[in-house]
């Protein structure tokens, strides 16, 4: 198949990038808080954070958990935290202390959480107030030893501090209270922590970064192991795609994905902390007048986001009626974009939709289409720098230009290997370095790639993936349920939703006694949005329910 993929790179692209360039997250993180000092480096609420203060506010908290809570390196913390300034202090703070970091979704329930928090052994994490009922009654069956507890106005001053978070309080009244004994105030650990001495840790870019959780290519929950390398080779990787079109220090982003979701990490996160950008920070996402108001606030120069928010917020007259003369760069990745959405925003911003692919397993990016297009493509794009890509077909041979296989990537940003999964680890990663992606992709002679299919069964749900087997697995616990099978339904405004077949065992089984038991036990877009009550599943000669079939019928 050879690289025909260079013949279209633009011509200030290179082949390679050096993924050694630093030697960790926390040189690179100095680096970009010593060059950027003076620039705005976070936006919250109605305060800007500089990257001065915010280098700061890292080493305190790097100190306490160092001096106070006596983490050693290797250590596991978790962060349960949406999109508010304490993310990027305690994610930074925790490298500089030589931990490896476990994102953990907000809006887990405690079934979840008690998984996650088991099976990655982390025994500190860092959560917002709002979801510590959900960790209280998780910790007894976890192996937590320290919880720090932050609030959104945490990060402000003694008098507004105490406003915003009554505020905060008050307006979340969906937030249940909780009582977890012997916590750590974020706020105070900022404060002690600037006392106290921080010993270096040498930190390699061998050492892992971060454990970061996926159903993978298997559909089992397990977590990738990424290490400050190929974290570091990925940020390398975007800033020789799209650095060229930025100004260093000069650029402000929308953080509207959540930056526990890898996507939002590696590009919103770490990739603008290294180029000095201004990054608006957008804990709920869900409230769009709130979005429009803040990118009326800033005139944001990058938006990263996902079909089906472009799509909502094209359809809002007040969106449509904002300046976008600043606006250079919008990427969509996390679920496939929609032409007609990706014509409509380039009709209300002047701004073409770039379009790119990539996996958890990737760090994650691993193609994408070039910033010299003229119009959206629908198409994965080129793969980027230093990385390879081949498409094999069952028997793992290579298959010609123009026809469909699946997906195999090598390069620097590919996993380690699932975190204490020899046997997972094998079905996806070669001896020769090639990750099998379980994508099924075709490549056109300019060396385009185009999505044919997804990993087999996974449901994008608004760009989150779900695992049929976690659902049905669920679901198949309640008393009144014979057997279920799960698969994804299309939806105007999420791109697919959940759909359960069931086989009931008592009559009396309703929707509503589904919905309610699944309600308890996963999180809110897990839940089926429709439920088909059948007398049999489609099976195989082998007694394989065939998911495929099902989907005939949605």
């Amino acid at each position: 198949m050879g690289k025909k993929w260079f013949n279209s790179y633009p011509k200030d692209i290179p082949y390679e990038i050096n993924p050694d360039k630093y030697s960790s997250l926390v040189e690179m993180f100095a680096a970009s808080c010593s060059k950027f000092s003076d620039r705005p480096a976070l936006s919250s609420f109605d305060r800007i954070m500089t990257y001065s203060e915010l280098s700061v506010c890292v080493r305190a908290f790097a100190a306490y958990l160092q001096s106070k809570l006596e983490l050693k390196k290797g250590d596991r913390i978790a962060l349960m935290l949406p999109n508010v300034m304490q993310y990027h202090i305690a994610f930074f703070g925790a490298l500089q202390a030589g931990l490896v970091i476990v994102n953990i979704n907000p809006l887990y329930t405690v079934r979840e959480l008690i998984i996650q928090l088991n099976d990655s052994q982390a025994e500190s994490i860092v959560v917002l107030t709002s979801f510590a009922s959900v960790l209280q009654h998780a910790l007894p069956e976890t192996h937590i030893k320290n919880v720090i507890v932050t609030e959104v106005g945490d990060l402000y001053g003694f008098f507004k501090r105490q406003i915003i978070n009554f505020i905060s309080r008050r307006n979340v009244k969906k937030s249940p209270p909780w009582d977890i004994p012997n916590t750590h105030n974020f706020y105070r650990a900022l404060s002690i922590g600037k006392k106290c001495t921080l010993i270096p840790v040498p930190v390699k870019n061998s050492d892992i970064a971060l454990l970061q959780y996926t159903g993978g290519t298997t559909g089992v929950s397990k977590a990738a192991i990424l290490t400050h390398r190929n974290l570091l080779a990925n940020i390398e990787q975007c800033n020789a795609w799209i650095g060229t079109a930025l100004i260093p220090g000069y650029e402000t982003s929308i953080t509207v994905l959540p930056l526990y979701h890898i996507f939002s990490l590696t590009v919103c996160c770490l990739f603008f902390t290294n180029f000095g950008a201004l990054q608006v920070l957008v804990s709920n996402p869900r409230d769009l007048p709130q979005l429009i108001k803040k990118i009326t606030e800033h005139p944001i120069s990058i938006f990263i986001g996902l079909a089906t928010l472009f799509n909502s917020l094209v359809n809002i007259y007040e969106f449509c009626c904002l300046d976008f003369s600043k606006l250079k760069i919008t990427v969509a990745g996390g679920m496939a974009m929609n032409a007609a959405v990706a014509e409509k925003w380039h009709r209300v911003t002047g701004n073409i939709v770039f379009e790119g692919y990539g996996l958890t397993e990737a760090s994650p990016v691993v193609s994408m289409s070039p910033l010299t297009q003229q119009k959206f493509l629908n198409s994965l794009g080129l793969p980027l720098p230093s990385t390879e890509i081949s498409i094999r077909d069952k028997e793992g041979g290579e298959v010609a230009i123009g026809e469909d296989g699946e997906l195999w990537v090598r390069g620097p940003q590919v996993m380690q290997g699932y975190w204490q999964r020899p046997d997972e680890t094998e079905k996806v990663l070669t001896q020769d370095g090639w990750l099998k992606t379980g994508d099924i992709v075709v490549m056109d002679e300019r060396g385009y790639l185009y999505l044919i299919d997804r990993k087999k069964d996974i449901i994008v749900v608004a760009g989150y993936n779900v695992y049929p087997n976690e659902v049905e697995c669920v679901i198949a616990g309640h008393p009144m349920v014979f057997e279920v099978a799960v698969v994804g339904d299309a939806s105007k405004h999420a791109g697919e939703v959940v759909k359960a077949f069931i086989v009931k065992k008592d009559e009396s089984l309703t929707k509503e006694k589904i919905i309610a038991y699944c309600r308890d036990r996963l999180t809110s877009y897990k839940i089926p949005k429709r439920i088909e009550f059948v007398a049999v599943l489609p099976k195989s000669s082998v007694g394989k329910v065939l998911r495929r079939a099902l989907k005939e019928f949605t």
